[in-house]
């Protein structure tokens, strides 16, 4: 027992009788690197081909865009689960420090412009005129609403 601290001395372990050397380390051999390198490889190739088809069945941004409608008058998809916002102005081209290609111009000022994308409608044919849209509502960094439209409607 020790006499200053009141408890027995603890040993240390003893060493292990067969040291570690560099030489009994064996890295792996260069075959299997390959194999296995060449596996994840290809396992990879094969999950984003079947990735990429499964979102190419479903449309243009990976969402199901439902029946499209084309006509003098309307233009974009019918599926309303998905672009269930709605508004209704003047379309113009331009969005604002990068957000939007396009913008609508609603009634009560600048603080109700919609800035609007589109990889189903072309907005360029709209504008000018006045417009029915209906979109999805995006998360937005610079902007108040910013919108990917769906479909379009003319008004007049």
């Amino acid at each position: 027992m020790d006499p200053v601290l009141g408890a027995t001395p603890v040993t240390p372990p003893m060493p292990s009788s067969t040291p570690i050397t560099p030489q009994s380390v064996k890295p792996p051999a260069k075959p299997v690197l390959i194999i296995g390198a060449l596996v994840i490889i290809l396992a990879g190739a094969v999950t984003g081909y079947f990735i990429s088809r499964s979102r190419a069945a479903k449309g243009p941004g990976g969402s199901s865009t439902g029946e499209m409608v084309k006509s003098a008058t309307e233009v974009g998809s019918t599926d309303t689960q998905t672009f269930r916002d709605t508004a209704t102005g003047v379309l113009e081209k331009g969005g604002f420090n990068g957000e939007g290609t396009h913008k609508l111009i609603r009634e009560g000022g600048p603080t109700k412009t919609a800035y609007l994308v589109s990889s189903i409608v072309d907005l360029d044919e709209f504008v000018g005129k006045k417009v029915e849209i209906w979109g999805e509502t995006m998360k937005a960094q610079k902007v108040g609403w910013l919108m990917d439209v769906g479909r379009v409607k003319i008004l007049e």
